[in-house]
């Protein structure tokens, strides 16, 4: 984990119809080894209406081997527009800006449209891991994660 870590203005993250909304800023938790971590709302520029959300977790923990650096979610309605790829690229930059020279994502196997989300990317696909009893997902029902990797240098 980060010693020092001061989080920074992303300043407005916008492309096209899609802008990052940040709404919160999670310090790090040395208790759960928890990484500092970013939060945003997906939503078309000027709107109200919140499509999805998506978080940078910012640091390297054995955690993020399962639950990755960037995490998302687009609610059903607005899927299929290419929401979680767009909105990866635009935390991109602020993941570099920290000083990641990759980032990590990792997805369900059986989640092909997040797959398909990584490969649009441009994430390499590393791995699958499977989850150790003690992680909070396994708890959930989750055994396996596929991994993927974005280069940032």
């Amino acid at each position: 984990m980060m010693k020092t870590f001061r989080f920074l203005r992303p300043g407005r993250l916008v492309g096209g119809d899609l802008e990052l909304v940040l709404t919160r800023r999670i310090p790090a938790n040395q208790v759960k080894r928890y990484c500092p971590a970013y939060y945003f709302e997906m939503r078309h520029p000027g709107r109200k209406t919140v499509l999805g959300s998506i978080r940078l977790r910012v640091g390297s923990t054995l955690k993020l081997r399962y639950a990755g650096h960037i995490g998302y979610g687009v609610h059903r309605r607005f899927r299929g527009h290419g929401y979680a790829a767009r909105s990866c690229r635009l935390l991109l930059p602020l993941a570099c800006a920290h000083g990641l020279t990759a980032v990590w994502l990792t997805v369900d196997p059986q989640n092909l449209p997040s797959q398909k989300t990584c490969t649009t990317l441009g994430a390499k696909y590393v791995d699958t891991v499977r989850l150790p009893k003690t992680n909070e997902q396994y708890a959930q029902g989750d055994r396996y994660k596929r991994r993927y990797r974005v280069a940032l240098r």
